[in-house]
């Protein structure tokens, strides 16, 4: 495991543990977000330990060129009880994320470090959301770290039934509408998988990170 300096460098990610750890330390600065976000590489740590970085052997992604929306969803789309925006309201999207209560989770992994630096990434047009509305009211959405090419999706909430689901199913039709590659999952988990992702390999995922679209 590599400990990070002052300097701008995180190691080759073949040298990740096998859970996938890369690295630890260092700091949570746009600069060395971009660069491991550009190279595969993503933090994620509780608010009591070093800062953790991260290379996992699979990576979960949707492809979203080849997403077929499950029919229940689309009934939940065609009813429009939701209206969804993009990059609208950020911060409160990233706070929602950070402070709602997760069944089998205890606390967050959103540290107020974090919070601030994905900001900043918002303020640079880096990091971006989307927000589903019902009545007016905030209700789910999600945000991450757009690439060009791959999003990285980072968290999301939802306080009613089904308004995260309708936040990243949007989001995978913007990406299929604007000829992006993947969305980037990280890690996978059963509800992610039911929505349609699938993992990869980790070199999969880099060499589809370093193409065009």
């Amino acid at each position: 495991m590599y400990f990070l300096s002052k300097d701008l460098y995180f190691p080759p990610v073949s040298e990740a543990s096998y859970e996938g750890i890369l690295a630890v330390g260092g700091d949570l600065s746009t600069e060395r977000l971009l660069l491991a976000y550009q190279n595969g590489i993503f933090p994620w740590f509780e608010e009591d330990e070093p800062i953790l970085w991260w290379s996992p052997p699979q990576r979960m992604v949707v492809n979203p060129k080849e997403y077929k929306i499950a029919k229940s969803l689309r009934n939940i789309l065609n009813r429009k009880i939701f209206e969804v925006t993009f990059n609208q309201n950020f911060s409160e999207v990233i706070e929602h994320c950070q402070t709602i209560k997760r069944k089998g989770q205890q606390g967050t992994w959103i540290t107020d470090s974090m919070f601030e630096s994905y900001l900043k990434l918002h303020e640079l047009g880096i990091a971006k959301s989307v927000e589903v509305w019902q009545n007016n009211e905030l209700v789910g959405g999600l945000y991450g770290v757009d690439l060009g090419n791959v999003f990285c999706g980072e968290s999301m909430f939802s306080k009613v039934p089904n308004a995260s689901k309708v936040a990243f199913v949007s989001l995978i039709e913007k990406l299929k509408q604007e000829n992006y590659l993947l969305l980037d999952c990280q890690v996978h988990n059963d509800h992610l998988e039911k929505l349609g992702a699938f993992e990869i390999s980790r070199d999969t995922y880099l060499k589809i990170l370093k193409s065009k679209r």
